[in-house]
């Protein structure tokens, strides 16, 4: 069927993302309404979840919003229950939730290495589980975005748990694309970097081939493409929203333009 600009929107379908308090995530929610979805968000900030929350119904789209630790499966499991009630079914996740600190791996101790893998791993595998069965039968089918990072495809000394992590999520996420495909669900990575959120602060030094700081829409704009129509075969890849950082290398922009290693 030939594309028209109508099918960019994402009219009356239903979208789930985890971690829509603040950043990446209240920016691809509120952007997933715009363009005409109804909204289940899920965070432990509460006071910018309902935030988030209110600017979804001011586009006219349906909001359910939940206090959430995604590390917990028992949490998910409920919160799901109130979302199939409430909006009936799922057409789009996006695994925006997780997080990290700053520490090499000989200093983290086996609690924080836990915590990490069930934010930033189990998390994940919990709502993709959980959500799967909320998915319509093929054909429609749905999509599943998984946020990952630039560090899931480079050295992350300081951060090695936390990239280990997204970089499993990159793989699991080329694996489910094989097993959820003859549901015709796609599923899909958003690897960002150079974006300033409140996690890491708004000023972000700028190294990369295009000279700017990437921004929390910019991430949205990817989510709105893996979540409809335009990228109906599109299905185990990461999209890089880095400013050309994956592609450069080791190779930074100085500033008279020149590049170096």
């Amino acid at each position: 069927m030939p594309l028209d600009p109508s099918s960019v929107l994402l009219t009356d379908r239903v979208a789930i993302v985890t971690g829509a308090a603040v950043g990446i995530g209240e920016a691809v929610a509120t952007t997933l309404a715009r363009f005409g979805a109804d909204v289940a968000i899920c965070d432990r900030d509460v006071p910018n979840l309902d935030s988030t929350a209110n600017a979804i119904e001011a586009t006219g789209r349906r909001v359910v919003a939940g206090e959430l630790d995604v590390r917990d499966g028992e949490q998910v499991t409920a919160f799901l229950d109130v979302v199939r009630e409430q909006l009936g079914h799922v057409d789009v996740l996006v695994n925006n939730a997780g997080g990290g600190f700053y520490a090499n791996l000989l200093d983290v101790n086996e609690k924080g290495q836990d915590a990490l893998v069930r934010e930033n791993f189990v998390s994940v595998t919990n709502f993709i589980r959980g959500t799967v069965p909320l998915f319509p039968p093929a054909p429609p089918g749905g999509s599943i975005v998984n946020l990952t990072s630039i560090e899931a495809h480079r050295a992350a000394p300081g951060y090695g748990v936390y990239s280990a992590m997204k970089a499993a999520v990159a793989s699991l996420t080329k694996t489910l694309a094989l097993e959820l495909g003859d549901r015709m669900i796609r599923v899909n990575c958003i690897a960002p970097d150079v974006i300033p959120t409140p996690g890491i602060g708004g000023d972000v030094e700028v190294k990369t081939p295009l000279p700017r700081a990437g921004t929390v829409d910019d991430v949205a704009a990817a989510a709105v493409f893996l979540a409809g129509d335009l990228s109906s075969f599109v299905t185990g890849v990461t999209i890089h929203v880095d400013g050309g950082n994956v592609a450069a290398g080791g190779w930074h922009r100085l500033d008279d333009g020149s590049f170096t290693t």
